[in-house]
């Protein structure tokens, strides 16, 4: 007889308010976890093309202790160390994170910063020569945080942070579940404020790990039914960001599929294609022109094939999701996932080869030696032997 294979599920306390003026529920929170200086976070645009601010400010009332709007693209170390001064000065016990991806992981950095002794370069993981890479203990008790979303992000529910070093253009990364939210908002008027660019690169980087989540070879009944209900979610709304952008619908949808991949990826153990976001973050940090979504459509593809042997079964079910497997083989079914990831995002107008990001061919060295000290390479399905493996592929890819 079969057996079931066993797997665990986390969950946290979290409380979700969505809808046309979901932003009103903010005051309750911040009464709910009994504290007196909401900061808020944000960016420059936020701050000063949207009204968000405003509507935040008035929401908290008398709660409300300032704004910080200098949040960055990939939350460099300069604006994470400002907000963090900003947010000392103001007293804050409780951060509001007004934006997408970049307002969130800087608030969490904030929040760190806030409570934890040392220089982040000493509490962030470290990587010894030969060793697996170890993240300090971040034990020091941390101040709430919640998000006010205005796009899609994979950020929303993660434990890690990551902060760009300018100096090095390496990321450094935290870790500590104590600064995941304990609500969010996603409110109808402030999704529509972000440009629908942005939306598409944010709500297209979700996606791959949507997919790749799905085609995990490892994977239990709960994460698979979250996975594959954003992946239909995002097949259905993603190209509406090119033909009808203020559709608040689709918007929401997109969100609320990057939760579920979220809250699937939670339940899981391991990932079997890190090698995606290992180039991805690689990538995302060298060049400042292109996107968390460009990142994601020049490799997802790609890093499933380098994993075709090791992960067949995963990609065949992600073929079969993607009404692509018909009555092939195994191996001929996996085969056909990764040629349709590609597709999709070709026909969303993205890149899907390095030329067409304008990555000179000179790089794939750099893009290969920096990936090879990316944590996430260590949860590869195909385990990486050496940097040449890397290069060889990222020649492929231009």
């Amino acid at each position: 007889m079969e057996t079931a294979a066993p797997f665990r599920h986390r969950s946290y306390t979290l409380s979700l308010h969505a809808g046309k003026g979901a932003i009103d529920a903010l005051r309750g929170e911040v009464d709910r976890s009994r504290a007196k200086r909401a900061f808020v976070v944000c960016g420059k645009s936020v701050a000063h093309k949207t009204d968000l601010v405003s509507r935040v400010s008035t929401n908290l009332g008398d709660k409300f202790a300032g704004v910080f709007d200098g949040v960055e693209t990939s939350s460099p170390l300069p604006s994470v160390l400002a907000g963090a001064a900003a947010a000392r000065e103001a007293g804050a016990d409780l951060i509001v994170a007004v934006g997408g991806g970049s307002a969130m992981v800087t608030a969490r950095a904030i929040i760190i910063l806030l409570a934890e002794k040392g220089d982040i370069h000493e509490i962030c993981t470290q990587y010894p020569p030969g060793k697996a890479p170890l993240s300090p203990k971040l034990l020091a008790p941390k101040i709430p945080n919640i998000l006010v979303l205005t796009t899609p992000s994979t950020a929303m529910t993660r434990a890690g942070t990551a902060v760009k070093d300018v100096k090095s253009s390496h990321r450094l990364e935290l870790f500590d579940p104590k600064t995941r939210p304990f609500a969010m908002i996603w409110d109808d008027d402030a999704l529509l404020t972000a440009p629908a660019d942005l939306y598409l690169s944010t709500a297209a980087s979700a996606f791959s790990g949507i997919a790749a989540s799905a085609a995990s070879p490892r994977i239990n009944p709960l994460s698979l039914a979250d996975l594959l209900h954003a992946l239909r979610l995002s097949l259905e709304s993603l190209p509406l960001m090119r033909t009808d952008p203020s559709n608040a619908t689709a918007r929401m949808n997109l969100v609320a599929a990057s939760f579920l991949s979220n809250r699937a990826l939670d339940a899981m153990r391991g990932r079997a294609f890190g090698l995606i976001s290992s180039f991805g973050h690689v990538i995302d940090t060298l060049y400042d022109h292109i996107s968390h979504g460009d990142a994601s459509s020049l490799t997802t593809a790609w890093c499933m094939r380098f994993n075709l042997e090791q992960t067949a079964g995963g990609l065949a079910r992600l073929a079969k999701a993607l009404g692509a497997a018909g009555d092939l083989p195994e191996m001929a079914a996996a085969r056909r996932a990764p040629d349709i990831i590609e597709d999709f995002y070709r026909g969303l107008g993205m890149p899907v080869r390095l030329r067409d990001a304008n990555i000179p061919q000179r790089d794939v060295e750099r893009i290969a030696r920096d990936a090879m000290g990316d944590f996430y390479l260590h949860q590869n399905a195909r385990k990486i032997e050496s940097q040449s493996e890397l290069t060889e592929l990222l020649r492929q890819m231009w």
